[in-house]
């Protein structure tokens, strides 16, 4: 492990307890003043603040444990009211003052552990290490049985580690207690950190609610997206082609009226078949984006079209006993039409293997391919914008891409049957 890293560890179990003390005592003297004061309308507006006051608490800690410990907890949702009162009331009904207000109470007892752990290895491990120097300074007097003294500076189970030879011990095992001291500081700071993440950050119902609210926005940016391509692909394509096809059957219509050639009505007649052909195909296409109609025949045969579409080898394997719901269908065929075009396009493989199973209440898309690895979901990526489909319904999206390869997306979606028609 880096030096830095280990030395945040240890600098976090270090500030931890004393952060948890004072945050402690803070509540603590709000709580027991506000009950005092509860009779009086004082009471409440100091129970408020204390309540707020353990929210930036938690804030702090949220931000020490992400800047510290790479361990990034997401701030919970919280409840806001305009006014003075309404302040006060939304801070005294949030769930998540109160839940910070726990976390504060409890926090020193499991801060106490990894602060002891980091205080106590620190200490010791650097007064074995320099032991040699150190040992003119610390000394105790040990008092004999014949009224004589003499000074040990390191004596364990009666064994003294004053010479020279001695020190060969002594001195590697310092570096040894420093060297553990920061994998012991983490394993002691277990429990605290699962304190903090589940006091903390949302719980269960607010990250529901939030992974709803974000799901909704995808879902409206997504139609919007949709939309907007639709009318633009009818503007520039099929509109145009139609109004082309309108102008040659005026034109066609005025040469025959005109008597006019043979061979030029024909050629007309062949650009306005031409254009009408096109305006179909460009409107095939354009359906094929909204619904392929070979979902129709089923998920297999559609991943079976696709893959036969593609221009890399392609192997399928489907394991559905039962068609799931139209709209699981969508999203996978969708998913893996993204996937394997991502697969194409930047991953400079030479096989793509897509496999759909049908178990244990979820349908499970997983496409792998032995290319050069190195995806991400994030940062713009198109597994971004997959991972939001997927949530649409309570799906998933993992991405495992290595550098060097290969990569594996599994998109895991709850299982529901087609009904029956």
């Amino acid at each position: 492990m880096e030096v830095r890293p280990l030395a945040r560890t240890l600098l976090h179990a270090l500030i931890a307890l004393p952060l948890a003390l004072l945050g402690w005592a803070a509540v603590v003297c709000g709580l027991v003043a506000g009950g005092a004061l509860s009779v009086t309308p004082a009471g409440p507006w100091i129970i408020a603040l204390t309540a707020r006051g353990a929210l930036a608490l938690g804030g702090l800690q949220r931000f020490l444990s992400s800047t510290l410990l790479d361990t990034r907890i997401d701030p919970p949702p919280r409840r806001a009211e305009p006014g003075a009162f309404g302040w006060r009331r939304a801070v005294l009904g949030d769930r998540a003052a109160w839940r910070a207000v726990g976390c504060a109470l409890a926090a020193p007892l499991t801060a106490v552990l990894p602060s002891a752990v980091a205080a106590a290895g620190c200490a010791y491990g650097a007064l074995l290490t320099l032991h040699p120097l150190l040992r003119r300074w610390n000394y105790r007097t040990v008092r004999e049985a014949g009224g004589s003294t003499r000074r040990v500076s390191l004596e364990i189970g009666g064994v003294q580690f004053d010479s020279w030879p001695m020190w060969l011990v002594v001195v590697p095992a310092g570096i040894t207690l420093l060297a553990v001291t920061p994998w012991l500081v983490r394993r002691a700071l277990v429990p605290h950190r699962w304190l903090l993440r589940s006091l903390l950050g949302p719980d269960a119902a607010g990250q529901r609610i939030r992974t709803l609210e974000e799901t909704r926005a995808q879902a409206v940016d997504d139609a919007a997206a949709t939309l907007r391509r639709i009318e633009r692909d009818l503007h520039d394509g099929t509109q145009a082609r139609l109004v082309g096809l309108g102008m040659h059957l005026t034109l066609i219509a005025e040469l025959v009226a005109a008597d006019a050639d043979r061979d030029r009505v024909l050629a007309v007649v062949e650009t306005a078949r031409s254009n009408a052909k096109q305006a179909v195909a460009d409107l095939r296409v354009l359906v094929k984006g909204i619904h392929p109609p070979v979902l129709d025949q089923g998920l297999d045969t559609a991943l079976a079209t696709l893959a036969a579409d593609s221009v890399l080898p392609v192997t399928v394997t489907t394991d559905i006993a039962e068609r799931p719901a139209p709209a699981l269908e969508s999203i996978a065929y969708f998913c893996a039409a993204e996937l394997l075009t991502n697969a194409v396009k930047h991953s400079a493989a030479s096989e793509v293997r897509v496999a759909v199973r049908a178990a244990d209440g979820v349908l499970r898309l997983s496409v792998r391919d032995d290319g050069q690895g190195g995806a991400t979901v994030g940062a713009g990526s198109g597994l971004t914008g997959l991972r939001g489909r997927a949530r649409t319904v309570d799906g998933t999206l993992t991405c495992e891409s290595p550098a060097g390869g290969p990569t594996v997306v599994t998109v895991v979606l709850p299982y529901r049957r087609a009904p029956q028609r």
